[in-house]
């Protein structure tokens, strides 16, 4: 064909077929995960699943007071939630740990004490639950900063300082998750509830070394739970991962490397709309194993 020369009928409708199939190949791979860049497309079609919300329940007290950490080395916010309608005193606490870029007060606005109301209102076992500000290092000690040493050996006493009872449990998100489940492998009395929320995980040295919190690579294999899987008691474990979420990969071979009581992966990012969703089902699974009191 010359240029400039009108296409034949034939040639238009082969060219239509190809586009025609070249839209159903993309339409597809939109609906799979296939193509490059089809969860940002799936996010807008709004195939990561609906955001979730805070129950409309009058929420429980909450107290939030500033404390001095000397495993720290700074003045940290301690914020404790207890449900409404129970008696508080002596209450078992899950700790929650929040994200990087976040604080003890960021878990409270995401709905956690109307969450934990609702929750005892379905029927759980009543426990408190505590936040506290853990810093952006992935709630693992740099330098003189020690979140674990804050975990471990002050945050019981400032419990029980304020009427509650031991810690059972951790419930980290994103960041918290890591600390949660670095927590958990260094706690000297084990938990009976470790919560894992889009836990932001890295499978190689690679991955860790560009969020630039962690001294070197031991430093990073030291503290990285992906390195320690069998000092994780998976029968204590809830995997919450969204498939949308960049870390879903590490969240599936954290829940198969230890076997997890509890592994989740369902439409959804790495937002809070995605956390407000999986919150009533994730605490119920840490109430199951609240002591009695």
């Amino acid at each position: 064909m010359t240029a400039g020369a009108p296409l034949s009928r034939r040639a238009v409708l082969t060219g239509a077929a190809v586009l025609v199939g070249v839209g159903a190949l993309g339409a597809a791979g939109v609906a799979t995960g296939v193509v490059p860049g089809s969860a940002g497309i799936r996010r807008r079609l709004g195939l990561d699943g609906p955001d979730g919300v805070v129950p409309d329940v009058v929420a429980g007290t909450v107290t939030t007071r500033s404390v001095e950490s000397a495993a720290r080395g700074t003045r940290v916010s301690l914020g404790t939630m207890t449900p409404a309608g129970v008696d508080a005193a002596g209450l078992p606490v899950l700790l929650a740990l929040h994200g990087r870029g976040a604080n003890a007060q960021t878990l409270v606005d995401l709905g956690l004490p109307e969450f934990l109301t609702a929750a005892v209102q379905a029927g759980a076992s009543p426990f408190a639950i505590a936040a506290v500000d853990g810093g952006d290092r992935y709630w693992h000690a740099v330098g003189s900063d020690d979140p674990q040493a804050m975990l471990r050996d002050e945050v019981p006493a400032w419990l029980a300082d304020a009427g509650l009872g031991p810690v059972f449990g951790a419930l980290g998100i994103s960041m918290g998750a890591f600390g949660a489940l670095l927590w958990a492998r260094l706690a000297a009395t084990p938990p009976t509830a470790v919560v894992a929320i889009s836990p932001a995980l890295f499978p190689t040295w690679g991955d860790a070394k560009v969020r630039d919190v962690f001294v070197d690579e031991a430093d990073w294999a030291e503290s990285e739970p992906l390195r320690h899987l069998d000092a994780i008691d998976g029968s204590t474990l809830g995997v919450w991962c969204g498939t949308e979420d960049p870390f879903v990969s590490a969240a599936r071979e954290l829940a198969d490397g230890t076997g997890a009581a509890a592994a989740h992966f369902d439409p959804g990012a790495h937002t809070e709309g995605y956390w407000r969703r999986v919150l009533p089902d994730a605490l119920a699974f840490a109430a199951a194993e609240v002591p009695r009191v």
